[in-house]
C-alpha cells in the first residue's frame, strides 16, 4: 500500500502504484479529491506528452502544482493515463497496515 502525504494529511492511497522514471503515479479513484484543485499549469515531456496539474490545499495551507497527471500521454505512456504523481514536498511512502488487536 502507498500514500502520498503533506501537511498531515494522506491525499492518496494505493493498492499499487506505477512507478516511472522514479515517480508513483497513483490511480485516479484513490485520490481523495476534496484537496485537489486544477491548475491553469502545463508542461510537456518529449515521451510521455501534455501533463496536466493540480494545487493541494490542506489545513488552508495550498501547494500550487504539487500533482501532475497526463490525461491523454502518448502511446508509450499509455499505462499512466489519468494516473497521479506528486512532488514539492509531498511524500509518498509505504504505507504500514494496521492491525487490530
Amino acid at each position: 500500500m502507498m500514500r502520498a502525504v503533506w501537511n498531515g494529511t494522506v491525499l492518496t492511497e494505493a493498492e499499487q502504484t506505477i512507478v516511472l522514471e522514479g515517480s508513483h503515479y497513483s490511480p485516479p479513484e484513490s485520490l481523495h479529491r476534496e484537496y485537489f484543485t486544477e491548475s491553469q499549469a502545463r508542461s510537456l515531456c518529449f515521451w510521455k506528452g501534455l501533463a496536466r496539474y493540480y494545487s493541494v490545499t490542506v489545513g488552508g495551507r495550498t501547494n500550487a502544482n504539487a500533482a501532475w497527471y497526463y490525461p491523454h500521454p502518448s502511446p508509450l505512456a499509455r499505462k499512466i493515463k489519468g494516473h497521479v504523481a506528486f512532488w514539492n514536498g509531498i511524500v509518498v511512502e509505504e504505507a504500514t497496515p494496521q492491525v487490530s488487536r
